[in-house]
């Protein structure tokens, strides 16, 4: 394993992300940018987590 990348979890979570921030564009205006905006952060934040979790292991 020689990056995040290479992670199982990290590809579907940043599949997912990027599924979920095309998903919420179609909400209807009212929801566009609170909930909108709400669900895109939260879903890549997965993805970012993952990445902060891998690099504070020491991987040799």
């Amino acid at each position: 394993m020689k990056s995040y990348k290479d992670l199982e979890v990290y590809t579907l979570a940043f599949q997912y992300a990027l599924e979920v921030h095309e998903l919420t564009l179609h909400l209807p205006e009212f929801e566009l940018y609170e909930q909108g905006s709400q669900l895109r952060r939260s879903s890549k934040s997965v993805k970012d987590n993952i990445v902060e979790g891998y690099g504070r292991r020491a991987y040799k």
